[in-house]
């Protein structure tokens, strides 16, 4: 059974997340019902991440298996003319086969994720829901200093969904870095998985550092305290990009 490993681009704003939902339409339906009209067969989409509604996707990897051979790039062609046909703001970057045992979740060894910030006092026109306006002064340079205090293994229960499934809250942060580009903050996060909200929660507290509501000392404190009712604030989801799933001889 042939297995076809795809990369995504989406917008997420007209979704309500990756997943599939009972109460509005979301990134995996409609890639699998596109995968539908082009091969005729029912297909189940697995991809390294379930993002949430309206965060966005820059290069996601997911799978699907089909009973027959298919040529990978007209399954790519195909598949993104059936998305584009259907006013759906998704892409497939790229497609190919790949062997049995691979799979876009289990098989990932990293996931990393960009969060942009536009910080200016006027209106989003051309990035409106796809980055956070934070009208007042930032110092990005305070907001990195608190965010390495971040990185590293550490129970992350404050920034932790309250209906996040996960096992553990204890997870390993390989990255969390904050830089400035005239009026736009980046912040890079990577480790080989994610809490739920993890990423939104921490952004929201460095903003808090930022604007000098909190020292580096209370994010210290915010992650010490392992309680999600020390939250300062939650980041919204149009700013969260995920960027990139790595994988063994990738």
């Amino acid at each position: 059974m042939p297995r076809f490993a795809l990369t995504l681009e989406w917008d997420g704003t007209p979704f309500m997340g990756f997943q599939r939902q009972g109460h509005g339409p979301t990134v995996q339906q409609a890639v699998e019902e596109a995968a539908f009209s082009v091969v005729g067969e029912a297909v189940t989409l697995h991809a390294a991440g379930r993002t949430d509604a309206g965060v966005h996707a820059l290069a996601m990897r997911a799978h699907f298996d089909l009973s027959r051979d298919f040529d990978a790039f007209r399954l790519s062609e195909a598949i993104s003319a059936r998305l584009r046909l259907a006013g759906h703001p998704v892409a497939v970057i790229e497609a190919r086969e790949v062997s049995e045992d691979w799979h876009a979740r289990f098989s990932c060894t990293g996931r990393s994720y960009e969060y942009r910030i536009v910080n200016r006092r006027a209106p989003l026109t051309l990035e409106l829901a796809r980055a956070w306006r934070v009208a007042r002064p930032l110092d990005h340079q305070a907001m990195q200093a608190a965010a390495q205090l971040l990185v590293g293994k550490h129970d992350f229960t404050t920034f932790r969904s309250v209906h996040c499934q996960a096992a553990s809250p204890v997870k390993t942060l390989d990255r969390l870095d904050v830089r400035r580009e005239g009026e736009r903050v980046i912040v890079e996060a990577a480790a080989r998985s994610f809490l739920h909200h993890q990423v939104r929660s921490m952004v929201g507290c460095l903003v808090l550092v930022g604007r000098g509501e909190w020292s580096v000392a209370d994010m210290g404190a915010a992650l010490a305290a392992k309680d999600r009712c020390r939250l300062g604030l939650n980041a919204p989801p149009e700013g969260l990009y995920f960027v990139h799933a790595s994988y063994p001889g990738e």
